[in-house]
């Protein structure tokens, strides 16, 4: 589709493994990117917007910016408010391994944390980080794609 058909993986690599997970995160690296057109993920303005007709506006938000990480919100938005009932993706780019990471999946508007972050086996990290592939590469099938940026 984009590109990351290219990201390969060890042949010692086995599904659910570290680094599987880490091929994971770098196509998620990939997707995010084509959705922002090529951007500099580490130069994004603060917020941004992209539309197709009959859907609603998926955006993004910078919440935190670091000399190595950017972490961003993903949502869909409707009327300048988050569209209850679907996902909401706290985003961590990893500038310099050019790596996206999923820290944490809402599905309801209330700030919470769905799933924990610290401490944690493999396989949640899994479950958030392959719903972000799928949304993104969802989106991109839709024909999102933020202006450019």
């Amino acid at each position: 589709m984009i590109g990351d058909q290219l990201c390969t993986t060890s042949w010692r690599a086995s599904p659910g493994s570290f680094v599987a997970l880490m091929t994971l995160y770098e196509s998620n690296y990939i997707r995010l990117r084509w959705l922002l057109n090529g951007a500099d993920l580490a130069r994004l303005p603060a917020s941004g917007a992209a539309s197709v007709i009959g859907d609603a506006e998926l955006s993004y938000e910078v919440l935190e910016r670091g000399p190595y990480t950017t972490l961003l919100r993903l949502q869909y938005r409707a009327l300048g408010k988050a569209v209850e009932g679907l996902p909401s993706v706290r985003v961590c780019v990893y500038h310099d391994a050019r790596v996206v990471e999923a820290a944490a999946v809402e599905i309801d508007p209330k700030p919470r944390r769905a799933l924990p972050v610290d401490g944690e086996a493999l396989s949640p990290r899994w479950a958030r980080n392959t719903l972000l592939n799928k949304w993104l590469e969802y989106c991109a099938e839709r024909g999102y794609r933020f202006g450019a940026v």
